[in-house]
């Protein structure tokens, strides 16, 4: 197996950001114990989500360029495609992610390493969309103590990988497939899971998306990207309900094949 010739194993996370105040909390006690150095590109935050960033030493805010302007989905996707090529030679982990998706592994630290030392370039996660009626105190870690979600497919992203390995991550719009390029290895089994945390208090998810459908551009309105962020509150209610039927602990034993049969790095056949 061919690994990246750098001597240490620094992580670099790359995200966006827009009003995340009341989720930032949760995302430096997840990140903080295993990010080296955040880059964050901020899309016009008016909150206090700044003063958080520039409070914490390991932080670099940059502003978020809507290089295809009627297109905030587009733009995001060519970022992310291309951003984490800065650190090759600098880092053996990129992390592109965002703020409310946890990247969770019981031993991260090792197990990036293990990956590492086998030559594994693509690290993509088994996702869940995690629910809570209320939204949590700042003080959790959401990891251990919010841990009901629906395992969903669109949430199995490429978020960990090797910037010294692969050429290019080619993302769907909103990261949810990746088609890699480059030495692409993927890990024999999948232990990575992302958990999503945009669902946390039904009212504040539901206040939230309404917001965020404001930042949407007329070509993603055109597309329906984002539809769901403008669902009647009837909708919203639904598919909460459905998701919320469906939910399980994550680190339910049964967690595989069985709630993720679709893969678009494996398919649906292989087992393992």
């Amino acid at each position: 197996m061919i690994q990246s010739p750098l001597a240490d194993d620094r992580v670099w996370l790359f995200t966006m950001s827009w009003n995340e105040e009341r989720m930032l909390p949760f995302f430096f006690r997840h990140y903080d114990p295993w990010v080296d150095r955040y880059v964050v590109y901020d899309d016009g935050s008016t909150d206090a989500t700044l003063a958080m960033f520039a409070a914490h030493p390991r932080v670099e805010v940059r502003r978020f360029e809507r290089v295809v302007p009627d297109s905030f989905v587009l733009s995001n996707r060519i970022l992310f495609d291309n951003v984490w090529k800065e650190v090759r030679g600098i880092a053996a982990w990129a992390v592109v992610t965002a703020i409310d998706e946890h990247l969770h592994h019981p031993d991260i630290t090792g197990y990036l390493r293990q990956c590492r030392a086998a030559g594994v370039s693509a690290i993509p996660a088994l996702g869940f969309q995690m629910l809570s009626d209320t939204f949590p105190p700042a003080s959790e870690w959401l990891a251990e103590t919010r841990r009901l979600g629906m395992p969903h497919y669109e949430m199995c992203k490429l978020s960990i990988l090797d910037p010294n390995l692969l050429d290019e991550t080619r993302y769907s719009p909103g990261r949810h497939f990746a088609e890699p390029l480059g030495r692409v290895v993927y890990p024999e089994a999948d232990e990575l899971v992302n958990l999503h945390y945009k669902h946390l208090g039904r009212d504040e998810t539901f206040i939230r998306h309404r917001k965020l459908a404001g930042g949407l551009g007329p070509r993603d309105i055109a597309d329906g990207m984002g539809a769901h962020w403008g669902f009647s509150r009837a909708q919203f209610e639904e598919r909460w309900q459905q998701w919320a039927a469906e939910a399980m602990d994550y680190r339910d034993p049964r967690v595989g094949f069985t709630t993720h049969v679709e893969r678009w790095w494996r398919g649906p056949r292989r087992r393992g």
